[in-house]
């Protein structure tokens, strides 16, 4: 994929990718986006994000530290929305496209459950962000590390990268924390990000997302 060279080019280019390229992430490369990233909007700059980015035998590592281990409980909760009909039918058009294009049909329980667990290896991307911050950050503070990890994600498709956000990796907060050495009575893990070079090629990368209509979503009042 090659490289977003406007801000609207990076929003409207960027997508969860699920199919990468063996193809390392430069540290140099990953150190700029993060570096610049430290200069998303922050309430009352408190800047409450922390992550972890790992890669080679790093990455390993934690992939065989979850490769067996069943799903943990929840520590928040991120699909409450799925609980009401106009949010549920946007998550069944996308997950209905998704796996359309993975040749996985409806009624293929285990397939789809296979695909839901390639999250454990991120989808082999070379590289994934672990995000978290201190128990004691409230709501404001999570939208606060919602966008620094947006602006993660389209500075990385200014570099040419791609990313995909993983809040299953959630259900290994346990795991996560054990592996980093974080405190389980002081931190929150909040989620992964795959991190990579997009596989052009793969169906999966390039289904067709929708949006729903600006109209019901934005009121522009008082202009002329």
């Amino acid at each position: 994929m090659t490289k977003a060279a406007t801000v609207t080019q990076a929003v409207t280019t960027r997508r969860s990718v699920r199919e990468f390229l063996d193809k390392p992430v430069p540290y140099d490369v990953i150190r700029r986006v993060m570096d610049t990233a430290r200069w998303s909007p922050s309430g009352c700059n408190y800047q409450p994000w922390q992550a972890a980015i790992l890669t080679g035998k790093a990455l390993a590592d934690f992939r065989a530290l979850i490769a067996d281990k069943p799903m943990g409980q929840l520590e928040y909760s991120w699909d409450a929305p799925g609980a009401h009909e106009e949010y549920k039918a946007r998550l069944g058009c996308v997950s209905a496209k998704m796996f359309e294009a993975m040749g996985i049909a409806r009624d293929d329980g285990p397939g789809r459950m296979a695909a839901m667990l390639r999250n454990k290896t991120s989808f082999d991307a070379p590289a994934l962000l672990l995000c978290y911050f201190p128990k004691f950050m409230l709501e404001p503070q999570w939208s606060d590390t919602g966008m620094w990890l947006q602006t993660v994600a389209l500075l990385l498709r200014e570099e040419g990268l791609d990313s995909c956000f993983q809040e299953f990796m959630a259900f290994y907060a346990k795991e996560v924390r054990e592996f980093l050495g974080l405190d389980a009575e002081e931190t929150m893990f909040f989620c992964g990000m795959a991190i990579g070079y997009r596989d052009p090629d793969a169906p999966v990368n390039n289904f067709e997302r929708e949006r729903v209509p600006l109209e019901s979503q934005v009121r522009f009042l008082g202009f002329e």
